[in-house]
């Protein structure tokens, strides 16, 4: 390597090979256990819950460590409230109207979405991220970032990860197009919105659909070389 600025990494822990192994396989149980719900509890979620999250997934890898996201936690019903409604103006064009084209539509039949959209006013808590086009790391607003896609996808999985972890369900939602959210959080044109999180406790009816649990074997999505 390069000479640079370092210091020793001091923090990793080891674990023995039956640890990893129960640790990996605890995980994985964990997470077979997050679903995404359009279903969604007005119960209140402490700030600080939701502050940790946006945390854990600030401290993703991302290229040249520029970070180049950003996470605007939404509490306010005033603005769940103009969300919801542009982004059920969108929906309505891409289901009634069918701009998404038959196939499209017909994969989405079996989780049983609509233009309808109640979740994004009842849950507690949105969180829009935000993909940052320059930047580096001071945030400079001219420093170009690199990776920019890749890294913002990692931050998000780190993101919808300690969101399980905390014990809250979540729902992915991307409206097509998500221009309005720019306005409506008040960014700026550096930023370009990535996905809509929704964050907080399931409803009393809240379902997943019937083959959500299938998930494909370690054959259909990996090879060992």
């Amino acid at each position: 390597m390069q000479p640079h600025d370092s210091e020793p990494l001091s923090d990793f822990i080891e674990y023995d090979s039956e640890q990893m192994q129960q640790r990996a396989q605890l995980f994985l149980q964990q997470m077979r256990r997050r679903h995404s719900i359009r279903s969604f509890s007005d119960r209140p979620v402490p700030r600080q819950v939701i502050e940790d999250c946006i945390l854990t997934a600030g401290s993703a890898p991302s290229g040249a460590n520029h970070q180049p996201w950003h996470f605007v936690a939404i509490h306010s019903d005033e603005v769940k409230s103009q969300i919801r409604e542009q982004a059920e103006a969108l929906e309505r064009g891409f289901y009634e109207d069918k701009r998404a084209g038959e196939e499209w539509l017909e994969a989405l039949k079996p989780l049983g979405t609509d233009a309808h959209k109640p979740y994004l006013q009842t849950a507690p808590w949105l969180i829009a991220v935000f993909s940052k086009k320059r930047g580096g790391l001071q945030d400079d607003g001219a420093t170009t970032n690199y990776y920019v896609h890749e890294s913002v996808g990692i931050a998000t999985g780190f993101l919808i990860t300690a969101l399980h972890q905390a014990g809250l369900a979540t729902l992915t939602h991307t409206p097509k197009p998500m221009s309005f959210l720019s306005k409506v959080c008040g960014r700026s044109d550096n930023e370009r919105p990535y996905m809509l999180i929704v964050a907080g406790y399931p409803g009393e009816d809240a379902s997943i659909p019937a083959h959500a649990r299938h998930k494909k074997s370690l054959a259909e999505i990996a090879s060992f070389l």
